[in-house]
């Protein structure tokens, strides 16, 4: 969330610490920073909040009572106060049709004049990245901003109006119903989405704590007003926000379950701005509250704080900062229990205030503590400890691991969730997606520097009957078949086998010049058959790291030349000459062939171009090699 520094100010009679040291304070023991704008002469911190306190922390409020509490710099003597309950009431009215609506606060506004809001609200606004419409409008932006409740104001002369007086209403909407939004767009809705309606007409004015309605929008003309100032179920919320692909700052916060009672918070505050912008009274009001919020006691322990914490600690210690959190709070025989703060729904368990003393005295605090010394040996998974041993044998010659999709077009169990509609099962086998990964890497075979492409997995596969491992091992080139009958023997002898039986594809064309062969079998169904080991954690194999290269999307070009050169000429050095150039193109330079004749010994060289940012063309390539021809030249090697 954006913080004004300015805006933080105003909560404070002593002067704010520099920026950086709030943001110091917020990142060691609550929230870290994203980073800091400055805006025409203000800080404004870009502060990530957490989801376990975006119920009261998504608001400048909230997070003024953080840096108090950690700076220990006193908050102003003031308070919202609630509404006066002594007020009228039988201006506006209020029906809610739903569960999923905790409590719905209506006050009406008569008189007011809707006009351009004044500069200082202005600035408060757009340093937060806020577009100012009016002074009404901005003044319920401003409220939800500085306190974490969203609200919203409905134009009171667009609703149907009986003896002067209105009925609003929140139900689930319609199958199909419709309504156009303030961003002027038009919503088709379901029973899952709230709308906020006119009782009188069951019109939907507004998608409940997501985006008000153009039915009962607010404009220059408005003259009575009716503010709302609501609690929604964050879930239902959150649904149809994405069912409808409209996230708000009002949904983001609903979405984190605020505390019912800083409705009647909220709505107090906007009444006394909304009179003071734009005029009018408020002349009545309406509070629907049906299950009344409260917070459980939690308790816990100063012995318990200090050993969950691994510090020392005293009475002092915890006094002091419940005190600085402003919470309420008793304390007998070295037990604290804590009556939560309304905003603070995340305090339920005594874990929770353990927190709160930890991070408010500073983890920096708690001393290191070495862990345990292990308890015994630790087992390693047969079927892991086979795997890993798989993977050696098959990395030790040549072969490259790969992970292909488990999503397949046809399988034996079906996707509920459906990833898209051209695969919508879960593989039965490994061979297909190896084969494929063959065919992708044959294209390729030059730039990769192999005769053979060879290829292993080892994955999950699943079946009517369930999940199994299995293994698929790939060859495609000239020979494949025998060189995986080769293979499959090498791999019995290494697991003591006399044969491993499995599923194999023989053949198979991948170009005119290459073919493949692919062996797949099942691990788990070989597992008992396998040598059973009480050394795993010591005769474990550990793979060796690898470095990663990007490549190229972009098409490449080989270029070959051969030379006839002196006997007892260094092929290598000529091939680093060769290399260095053909230039920063040449991504790959290869000894291919070497024979010798007369005295003379023939070196024929394999030159790969490639760009990472445009596809070459010939005169790239053939620029390169003039270069390359001119320098085998210079050494007095005859070109062929």
């Amino acid at each position: 969330m954006k913080i004004s520094r300015n805006w933080l100010q105003t909560f404070f009679d002593a002067p704010l610490p520099p920026t950086s040291v709030l943001e110091e304070a917020l990142t060691f023991h609550v929230f870290e920073i994203d980073g800091v704008e400055s805006h025409e002469g203000d800080d404004v911190l870009d502060v990530k909040i957490t989801p376990n306190r975006g119920h009261d922390c998504l608001s400048h409020y909230g997070i003024a009572k953080e840096l108090s509490a950690i700076l220990k710099i006193p908050l102003k003597e003031t308070e919202v106060s609630r509404l006066n309950l002594d007020m009228k009431k039988d201006k506006v009215s209020v029906s809610i049709k739903t569960d999923l609506c905790k409590r719905y606060i209506a006050g009406c506004i008569c008189g007011v004049k809707v006009g351009p809001s004044p500069e200082w609200l202005r600035a408060r606004l757009e340093a937060l990245g806020q577009r100012s419409i009016n002074n009404v409008v901005d003044a319920t932006n401003y409220v939800m901003f500085e306190l974490g409740q969203p609200l919203h104001a409905f134009d009171a002369s667009r609703l149907a109006a009986e003896n002067g007086t209105y009925k609003m209403g929140v139900r689930q909407a319609k199958d199909g119903e419709c309504m156009l939004a303030l961003d002027h767009k038009e919503y088709t809705l379901d029973p899952g989405v709230m709308v906020i309606i006119d009782d009188r007409t069951d019109q939907a004015i507004g998608i409940a704590g997501v985006k008000g309605g153009m039915p009962a929008a607010i404009n220059e003309e408005t003259k009575d007003i009716i503010i709302e100032s609501a609690n929604f179920d964050g879930v239902s919320v959150r649904r149809a926000a994405q069912k409808l692909k409209l996230r708000t700052d009002a949904s983001h916060r609903f979405e984190q379950n605020i505390s019912s009672e800083l409705s009647a918070h909220a709505m107090r505050m906007v009444a006394d701005l909304i009179v003071k912008l734009a005029g009018g009274e408020l002349v009545g009001f309406a509070d629907v509250y049906p299950h009344p919020e409260s917070l459980p006691a939690v308790s816990v322990s100063t012995e318990q704080v200090a050993r969950v914490l691994g510090v020392t600690l005293t009475d002092a210690d915890i006094d002091d900062v419940f005190t600085r959190l402003g919470f309420a709070y008793t304390k007998e025989n070295g037990i604290f229990t804590v009556t939560p703060p309304f905003a603070r729904l995340d305090l339920t368990i005594a874990e929770d205030l353990i927190e709160e003393v930890g991070r408010i005295m500073g983890y920096d605090k708690v001393p290191a503590t070495p862990l345990d010394a292990a308890r015994g040996k630790p087992t390693v998974n047969k079927k892991f400890y086979w795997s890993e041993r798989l993977r050696e044998f098959f990395a030790a010659r040549g072969y490259s691991e790969v992970f292909t999709s488990v999503f397949a077009d046809l399988g034996e169990r079906i996707v509920q969730n459906k990833v898209d509609g051209v695969r919508p099962y879960l593989r039965a086998g490994l061979i297909k997606g190896v084969s494929a990964a063959l065919e992708q890497n044959a294209q390729v075979k030059e730039l990769l520097g192999v005769a053979d492409v060879q290829l292993f997995e080892i994955g999950t596969v699943f079946t009517k009957t369930g999940e199994s491992t299995h293994v698929a091992i790939g060859i495609a080139g000239k020979k494949p078949g025998k060189l995986m009958e080769a293979l499959k023997q090498e791999l019995a002898t290494a697991l003591s086998l006399p044969t491993i039986e499995g599923e194999n594809i023989a053949q198979g064309s991948v170009s005119h010049a290459h073919q493949l062969a692919v062996f797949e079998f099942n691990l788990d169904a070989l597992l008992p058959t396998l040598a059973d080991t009480t050394d795993y954690d010591t005769d474990l194999p550990l793979s060796s790291a690898t470095r990663f290269q990007p490549f190229s999307k972009y098409p490449y070009i080989v270029r070959d030349v051969a030379c006839w050169t002196p006997a007892g000429t260094d092929a290598e050095e000529v091939l680093q000459s060769i290399a260095a150039t053909a230039g920063e193109l040449c991504v790959k330079a290869a000894l291919f062939d070497r024979f010798e004749k007369e005295g003379r010994v023939s070196l024929g060289f394999r030159l790969i171009f490639q760009s990472f940012d445009r596809t070459l063309t010939d005169e790239d390539a053939n620029t390169a090699m003039a270069r390359v021809y001119a320098k085998l030249g210079e050494r007095g090697f005859e070109i062929r």
